[in-house]
């Protein structure tokens, strides 16, 4: 509707009605007035049809949907594709770690996610993840717990772009660490992955498995199937990426060609 024709419908109505616009008895000053509580009126009306739906917010984010890679960025060129509704990623010779990660970054959230791991590899979902911008020095404790608990303080150095942040491990082998909280080059283990295994049969070999991810404030906790693993408070990093992990196989022959998968990955923002 035109500017002109509002103005022409107010001066119609003040003369078949007869009522007044408020604060005013003049009819000049009340066209003014009644035009700019239309001209609000509009303003709210069409902000409102524009503004983007708020729902996202509130309830989980499908960050996967289903069909293509559509929100994800490759970080190491490992393959990853998709395949039956599912993200796969499938080892290949000479390729360091890769990672499929969101476009976004989130900072306190719950995520779910189900994965599926041939046995012979490992994998992990990454969170709060990011990559160093140039060569990096780090100078933090890290590498492997001593026995009793204490672990070294280490000088290392992470190429430009090296992929790096905290990592909820999936490891199918014996040692049944699935679930524990390493930091993806960086500090390794945040806690003594031995102290925080789940109980036998808790992780199922060949078949879908579920985690739920808690990361709000420096407190981030794990489940496996529904079993509390990990409970770790860290304040390095407050926000970054979520990323699903492909591990470089070197050149062991007998690994190339096996998948990891991952679906339903569902994140709600806290």
């Amino acid at each position: 509707m035109g500017w002109f024709l509002v103005v022409r419908l107010l001066l119609a109505s003040k003369s078949s009605s007869g009522c007044h616009a408020p604060f005013t008895s003049n009819p000049k000053l009340r066209v003014i007035v009644n035009l700019q509580t239309t001209v609000s009126f509009l303003l709210v009306l069409g902000l409102t049809a524009c503004s983007p739906i708020q729902e996202l917010d509130e309830g989980p984010i499908n960050l996967f949907n289903g069909t293509d890679l559509a929100g994800w960025q490759n970080f190491g060129g490992g393959k990853f594709f998709v395949e039956d509704g599912t993200i796969v990623g499938e080892s290949a010779p000479g390729l360091p770690n890769s990672f499929l990660a969101t476009e976004k970054m989130y900072p306190d959230f719950e995520l779910e996610v189900e994965f599926k791991i041939h046995p012979l590899l490992n994998s992990g979902i990454q969170i709060r993840s990011n990559t160093y911008a140039e060569e990096t020095t780090t100078i933090r404790w890290g590498g492997r717990f001593k026995t009793d608990g204490s672990r070294d303080v280490r000088e290392r150095v992470w190429g430009k772009g090296r992929f790096w942040g905290y990592q909820v491990e999936i490891d199918p082998t014996d040692r049944n660490w699935t679930g524990t909280l390493y930091e993806e080059g960086a500090r390794g283990f945040l806690h003594n992955p031995n102290e925080a295994t789940a109980p036998e049969g808790t992780f199922k070999p060949y078949e879908w498995n579920h985690f739920r991810i808690v990361a709000k404030g420096d407190r981030m906790q794990t489940w496996l199937n529904g079993v509390a693993i990990a409970d770790v408070q860290d304040d390095l990093t407050s926000t970054g990426y979520i990323a699903l992990q492909l591990h470089g196989i070197g050149n062991n022959k007998e690994k190339i060609g096996k998948k990891v998968s991952w679906k339903n990955i569902k994140l709600t923002k806290l």
